[in-house]
């Protein structure tokens, strides 16, 4: 009986390792959903919003490291795609996304439904084609693949949907997987980044997402340049973890001393980052940056010496003609520096008290400490980003999985699903915004009906709280914030989740411990104190200006209790040391 090129793109899928598809069913792609319903060796995990299945599909690639899949039907059903693939293209992560088409000879006709997803993905792909007739769909889909595979991005394949059902013919790629290989610098370009950093009495390591899989390698590099360590956010699961020269992160969420060992360093080694805030990097600094993509490297400072490579192999092949350092002074006022912005960070993560809002740090503090040691972590961008930065503590088995760099509301849900859906014997916590999570609400229905045990925490703080900062930093009044929230707790269990909702501090840890332990999907929302400030590393003259200004406006406007309501919650903070 002959195949259906649906069913010949299952077959290959099955064997290249892929063993979900993420998305919702729809005329025009219901050729490729039959084929999976006959094959049955694949599941179809079927989300409320194709949005969240691209975000579900990132999460699974960013905890397995190999190809995750999502789908959607033509016009509308792929165009909600497009925020998911945008993260996972900005993320590094291999998804390959089917979108399936209005009927081909339709195409140009204005037809029901109608756009063009060649041009729509383009921006957010490594790869992005059109099968026309079905002798192209065997080497296209080999070429999606492969493309995702080795840029490590998103691969579009668009597919009309009578296509699905025709005779599948040509040559059909059995299995693609990632090809591997050794990527180091040639040794001029070595010899260059040792004369630097062995020249250089008070060198500092900045470390990003490029050092997965290379821990070894940079406690290597920073204990033959006795430099302190600090990373980005998507930096922190890789190296924070059994790191004596660990200084925390910088970044306007990150820690004092992370900038300051910025600031004082004569040479800064770059290893697989691509942080972006120009204004926290030194001035007037020989800088080597390491990047398996060459033309990242410079893009947000001037680099003395470019090294095209894996920081794995790149760093191998630069140590031995590193000079080991004696002088440990750089070295040591940084480290003693992070112990003290550290102590600081725990002082702040005390229970509030009475029936006062939770402090936020006291919740993120809770979560890791009663959070399994292998767990996986997802965030919502905003201030959960932030406490998830402060005081979830990395361990080398522990994941953390956000929109770090497209930084798209609502991503911490659904990239907990498809990291659920990888291994649904182990914990995956979602540290939710109210906001975030209100705007992919219905995929709470997806937990249930996947049965993905998935822990949902909500900081539920009635508003859009990281706007809010960014407000009164700019010195403007906070309008059109506000956020007038249901019950989470009960839409949960209405749902048929495990739902609590927690008011006082003395609630939180026995509602945490009862939803980590729970057989099954659960929601645990938290009312956090709206007001609760996160203070950058260094506070410029703009944006104490900028505070100054908001305070003063929003007296003159009449609203002085929201400034009585902020000094009330973050007074403790003038404790500096």
């Amino acid at each position: 009986m002959a195949r259906t090129v649906a069913q010949a793109m299952v077959g290959t899928l099955k064997a290249s390792g892929v063993r979900r598809v993420y998305g919702i069913p729809g005329d025009s792609l219901n050729g490729f959903t039959d084929a999976l319903r006959r094959d049955g060796g694949l599941a179809w995990e079927h989300v409320r919003h194709e949005e969240a299945g691209a975000f579900a599909a990132a999460g699974e690639a960013a905890i397995t490291g190999e190809l995750a899949v999502c789908a959607g039907s033509c016009g509308p059903g792929n165009l909600h795609l497009i925020n998911g693939l945008y993260d996972a293209n900005r993320s590094g992560v291999p998804v390959l996304a089917i979108a399936a088409h209005i009927p081909a000879e339709e195409i140009g006709s204005d037809y029901f439904q109608e756009t063009h997803p060649q041009n729509l993905f383009a921006e957010c792909s490594v790869y992005c084609e059109l099968a026309s007739i079905p002798e192209q769909v065997p080497r296209l889909l080999e070429m999606a693949m492969r493309a995702a595979l080795q840029r490590r991005g998103v691969a579009v394949l668009v597919v009309p949907g009578e296509i699905f059902l025709d005779d599948a013919v040509g040559r059909w790629p059995t299995a693609v997987r990632r090809a591997l290989a050794v990527v180091r610098p040639d040794d001029a370009s070595l010899a260059a980044a040792a004369e630097v950093l062995n020249r250089a009495q008070r060198p500092t390591i900045l470390a990003g997402a490029g050092c997965a899989g290379a821990h070894e390698q940079v406690i290597a590099v920073a204990g033959a340049l006795k430099a302190p360590v600090l990373h980005a956010m998507r930096g922190k699961e890789h190296v924070e973890h059994d790191n004596p020269y660990d200084v925390g992160m910088t970044g306007l969420i990150g820690f004092s001393s992370g900038y300051r060992a910025m600031e004082h360093c004569d040479a800064l080694l770059m290893l697989g980052t691509d942080f972006p805030y120009r204004p926290f990097y030194p001035e007037d600094v020989p800088v080597v940056q390491v990047d398996v993509r060459g033309e990242r490297i410079g893009r947000r400072v001037p680099v003395r010496v470019p090294l095209v490579g894996t920081v794995r192999d790149t760093v191998d092949a630069l140590l031995p003609l590193l000079t080991p350092k004696a002088d440990t002074a750089h070295l040591d006022r940084m480290t003693a520096h992070y112990r003290r912005a550290r102590a600081r960070l725990d002082r702040l993560a005390e229970p509030s008290r009475g029936d006062r809002p939770l402090h936020p740090q006291h919740v993120a503090a809770t979560i890791d400490r009663l959070a399994a040691d292998d767990a996986v972590f997802t965030t919502d961008v905003g201030t959960p980003c932030i406490w998830a930065a402060r005081y979830l503590h990395m361990n080398g088995r522990r994941r953390l999985i956000g929109s770090f760099n497209h930084g798209s509301m609502a991503n911490a849900l659904p990239q907990a699903m498809g990291a659920q859906a990888v291994d649904r014997g182990r914990q995956v916590v979602a540290l939710s915004g109210d906001g975030g999570l209100a705007m992919l609400l219905g995929e709470l229905l997806t937990l249930r009906q996947q049965r993905l045990p998935v822990k949902v925490v909500v900081f539920n703080n009635g508003a859009l709280s990281f706007v809010e900062l960014e407000m009164k930093a700019a010195g403007i009044v906070t309008y059109a914030t506000e956020l007038s929230d249901p019950d989470f707790g009960a839409i949960a269990a209405a749902a048929g989740l495990f739902g609590a909702r927690v008011e006082r501090a003395d609630q939180l840890e026995s509602a945490l411990s009862e939803a980590f332990a729970f057989d099954g999907p659960a929601l645990v929302e938290v009312r956090t104190a709206r007001q609760e400030l996160s203070l950058p590393p260094k506070l410029t003259y703009g944006q104490i200006k900028g505070f100054t200004l908001y305070a003063t406006r929003t007296i003159l406007s009449g609203n002085a209790d929201e400034i009585v309501e902020l000094a009330h919650t973050n007074l403790r903070q003038l404790d500096l040391e």
